[in-house]
């Protein structure tokens, strides 16, 4: 290995995956023993100068260490005890990270939120969560809100300023430091996008969060040449289950502040990653207009995680960088290299997973070679105890029927902070209940056909969206660039319609236009046509949720009354 890697070497990810007490509140402990190049850089944050220039800063295990204790002698010096959950309302990066492992270090609870949530949501949050602080980067609008209502304002209310200013030596730190976790002792909570109403608080669990990711310690990519470019939000479960893999594998990750192109490219040209993590808001703006050619000329997997993206995008991506020598399917770490050479383009990992999975559950592969296979996710990962399409009243339903997905797993959340009621209304039959709309094929694939919540319900029965959207990005991608098809009451129940966004140089293109494109697209594949489409022409017209989500509810909202009769 390069003497000047600061991957941990094999030997040691080997033992990282039997350690009984390892778990999500004290992974930075367990890498720092692991991995002899503990002083090498590997963790890098990034930065535009006045040149325009991308500048990246690295830290080392060592480094995040000190940050996070001086971190955690802030929190401990304003009161902070075992047990006591505290909101980090600060912007993506590093920075959420720091003040994830400051608080589990102290045993206590991050609320990890992400700061575009809106702001009145965010308070009706905080008091659902009951948190004992709040450190933000901006905290006027909270303090306002607060004084209007005295009895609900925690202990302290900090800017994140403050705590990155702050100077003291261990000697602040409770003489039990580190925390030594239980398995089922909660070290995070993790917030839904909350578009109606207050939203859910997923509880992670120490030893839940790392059941599932033993083997990415022998998996993952993890050579010498790898790098890895994380644009998961790092408030969210996705981007610190990257974080802790990233840590403990000593795997060079450059972790993202921001989402969009305009920044995801220029930095992806200055650090040159081999693999690409990200909800599928970012793939959808990399995989439209231009490919990033010099950015991704290096990457050989894509993983996307959360809702499961599109074909029409994945196709466009997979034609990008190279797969080298020794990358076997999928994403195995070969301990001899294969004798194949290297192969041109790249591997899409589709994982469907959710804060509440603890990881994505299913995963599925698509390279140039792959034929296209709508809406497959795949089979479950071996973690997955079990795996059903269910019906309403809990039975297992055969191959082919279409049902709720429900999953057993020792990486599930233990349930929903403060809220029991909630956390039964998912458990069916001995399953937790992803959320999903599914069905299982006769050799145990999963195809992903909607959220439960997003089933359009027609007078000739239910319409689901995902494969209405799959076929107008995959066959229709000469007009359409993004799209969200939503259920919209009609005389009799509901009809599907089509909201588009449409590729840049078709931008005069009439709703009528694309309707009848799109509807002769979906006659040959077997699917419903849509009544109606509407051309987003501004972002306002295709909302976004603080992760990158089209918000369909709101978009449902804006258009129920498109097919009233007058």
């Amino acid at each position: 290995m390069n003497d000047h890697s600061s991957v941990a070497p094999l030997a040691a990810r080997e033992r990282l995956m039997s350690e009984p007490a390892l778990g999500a509140g004290n992974f930075l402990d367990h890498a720092l023993a692991a991995n002899p190049h503990r002083a090498v850089p590997f963790v890098f944050t990034h930065r535009t100068d006045h040149r325009g220039e991308v500048v990246l800063r690295g830290h080392s295990l060592l480094d995040l260490a000190a940050l996070r204790d001086r971190y955690a002698a802030w929190y401990h010096a304003n009161g902070v005890r075992p047990g006591e959950p505290v909101a980090v309302v600060v912007g993506e990066g590093l920075e959420p990270l720091l003040h994830f492992l400051a608080l589990t270090a102290l045993g206590a609870v991050p609320a990890l939120v992400n700061d575009a949530l809106r702001h009145d949501v965010l308070v009706r949050y905080l008091d659902h969560v009951g948190v004992v602080g709040v450190v933000a980067d901006d905290t006027t609008r909270l303090a306002a809100a607060y004084r209007e209502d005295p009895q609900r304002r925690p202990r302290f209310l900090a800017l994140a300023a403050e705590v990155r200013a702050f100077d003291a030596d261990r000697a602040g730190l409770p003489a039990a430091y580190p925390h030594r976790h239980g398995p089922d002792d909660v070290v995070a909570l993790i917030h839904s996008s909350g578009t109606t109403g207050t939203p859910k608080s997923t509880m992670l669990s120490h030893r839940g969060f790392w059941d599932g990711k033993q083997p990415r310690m022998v998996r993952f990519p993890a050579e010498p040449y790898d790098r890895l470019m994380s644009l998961m939000p790092h408030t969210h479960a996705g981007g610190l289950s990257y974080f802790l893999t990233a840590v403990l594998l000593g795997l060079p990750t450059v972790v993202m502040a921001d989402w969009r192109r305009a920044t995801v490219e220029p930095v992806m040209e200055a650090f040159q990653p081999t693999m690409v993590a990200s909800f599928p808001r970012t793939f959808v703006e990399l995989a439209t207009g231009e490919l990033p050619v010099r950015g991704a000329a290096k990457v050989h997997s894509w993983f996307n995680t959360g809702d499961s993206a599109h074909h029409g995008h994945i196709r466009r991506l997979v034609t990008l960088g190279e797969r080298p020598a020794g990358l076997i399917r999928p994403w195995l770490l070969p301990q001899e290299r294969a004798e194949q050479p290297a192969l041109p383009g790249s591997q899409f990992i589709d994982g469907l997973g959710s804060s509440e999975m603890g990881m994505a559950l299913f995963g599925q592969i698509t390279t140039p070679e792959s034929a296209r296979d709508d809406r497959c996710v795949g089979k479950p990962l071996e973690v997955v105890e079990k795996a059903a399409v269910l019906g309403l009243d809990g039975t297992e339903l055969p191959d082919g029927e279409v049902g709720l997905l429900g999953v057993v797993a020792p990486s599930l959340t233990p349930g929903y902070w403060n809220d029991p009621r909630l956390t039964a209304s998912f458990e069916l039959n001995g399953y937790w209940l992803t959320g999903d709309v599914a069905r299982r094929d006769a050799d145990g694939r999963f195809y992903h056909l909607d959220r439960t919540v997003d089933v359009i319900d027609t007078a000739d029965g239910p319409v689901h969206s995902l494969p209405v959207e799959e076929v107008l990005l995959a066959d229709c991608a000469d007009l359409v660039r993004d799209c969200s098809v939503i259920g919209v009451p009609a005389e009799h129940g509901q009809l599907p319609v089509a909201v588009v966004q449409l590729q840049a140089d078709v931008a005069d293109s009439s709703p009528d236009e694309v309707q009848a494109a799109a509807n002769r697209a979906l006659a040959a594949a077997g699917l419903a046509p849509l009544a109606a489409v509407r051309i987003a022409r501004t972002p306002e017209d295709f909302p976004l949720g603080p992760t990158g989500k089209v918000l369909k509810r709101e978009l449902r909202t804006r258009h129920a009354a498109l097919l009233a009769r007058p």
